[in-house]
């Protein structure tokens, strides 16, 4: 079922409310949802086919019919209609779980998701995590973090295809970290019993996060200024243990790479923490996308002035029907509309089986709603 939407008006106002999601004369709720390479099977009713994440001609063909369908659904080819081979993509640099002795493997069959990875535990005790600190503290990242080639594949993107990725922009939270190094259990009993040690932890995490992002920084030329934290396992602290460990990492990091008030500071959790909320308030986020648990009016009583960048379910974008979904999105407008500061999109990921009826229905509720109501909540 296709909802109705003006389509050519629809993409001209969204980038009118998306330059300042607080405007009061923005014509409409702005949006960034999307759907990605992982909904291609099921929108184009076809089975998964290996060679699409290796074959040039399969990968952009099956992209031109999506995005041949996605023009005529939303007014947009969504998907890239380029492939880089992988035996030219950019090697990944080592992850901060991985300086600190965590191998990261990948879990096969998640290429629909974008890619997916499991960190090994590698910390069983607080002695391996004392010896463990002394050995990270001695490290030279610069001299580390970077594979064999990588310099090589990134002139290789810049030249060839086009691309110049930026590397350094964010991280995986501290908390999800160290409970990935550590174990989770590990993290939260050694906080109640051996404080000091974990102080310890914490700064050397925060003083490495600041190191691998500014060598990443520098070796992709990116900017020095912003930054992003995705802390899904932060819901795990209670607030006191949260205050002690992961908000001081926010905050010492957000203070090298966030001098100056308009450096973009930014939090995504996809997980059940409106008990923090008061805390991340301390870091006068620019934006946040949390679990879609934790609803729209809750973030905005304790940030009043961050932008929330979804709070649609990722299931209901996947599974719910057309007017499931605009009804969910006109839910959240009419919470946080009264003003602004909502961008409609996810709260987490965009699973595979999102459709694109899906996202039309979205935009359906947002042009239907129109301007955003100002004044106060009854």
């Amino acid at each position: 079922m296709l909802l109705p939407v003006d389509l050519e008006r629809f993409w001209q106002d969204n980038a009118v409310a998306l330059r300042d999601p607080f405007s009061p004369t923005n014509p409409q709720a702005p949006m960034t949802l999307t759907t990605t390479e992982g909904c291609l099977w099921e929108e184009l009713g076809i089975p998964p086919d290996p060679r699409y994440y290796r074959d040039a001609d399969v990968h952009v063909r099956l992209n031109r019919l999506y995005n041949d369908k996605a023009e005529e659904i939303v007014g947009r080819r969504i998907l890239p209609e380029f492939f880089i081979p992988p035996e030219h993509q950019l090697p990944r640099p080592k992850r901060i779980e991985e300086i600190f002795g965590s191998p990261i493997v990948s879990i096969p069959g998640s290429e629909d998701i974008g890619g997916a990875d499991w960190v090994v535990e590698s910390i069983h005790t607080l002695r391996d995590l004392e010896e463990r600190m002394e050995y990270v503290s001695s490290l030279n990242l610069a001299e580390v973090v970077f594979p064999e080639g990588f310099f090589e594949a990134l002139h290789r993107l810049r030249t060839e295809y086009g691309q110049d990725p930026k590397l350094g922009g964010g991280i995986r939270g501290p908390v999800t970290a160290a409970m990935s190094i550590c174990g989770v259990e590990n993290v939260i009993l050694w906080l109640i019993d051996y404080p000091a040690v974990m102080e310890r932890f914490r700064d050397l995490l925060a003083e490495k996060i600041v190191e691998l992002c500014t060598v990443l920084r520098q070796a992709t030329d990116a900017p020095m200024r912003g930054f992003a934290f995705a802390d899904d396992q932060c819901a795990l602290l209670n607030p006191r243990l949260y205050e002690r460990f992961g908000l001081p990492i926010l905050e010492y990091v957000f203070s090298v790479f966030f001098p100056d008030e308009e450096d973009y500071r930014y939090q995504h959790s996809d997980s059940e923490m409106t008990h923090l909320l008061p805390l991340l308030a301390r870091c006068h986020l620019h934006g946040c996308n949390f679990g879609p648990t934790v609803r729209p009016e809750a973030i905005r009583a304790a940030m009043p002035r961050t932008v929330i960048y979804g709070c649609l379910a990722p299931f209901t974008f996947s599974r719910g029907t057309p007017q499931e979904i605009a009804d969910a999105v006109a839910r959240d407008i009419r919470a946080v509309g009264y003003d602004g500061g909502l961008v409609v999109d996810t709260a987490g990921s965009v699973n595979p089986g999102s459709k694109l009826e899906g996202l039309r229905a979205a935009m359906h509720a947002i042009q239907t709603l129109g301007q955003c109501p100002r004044g106060r909540l009854a």
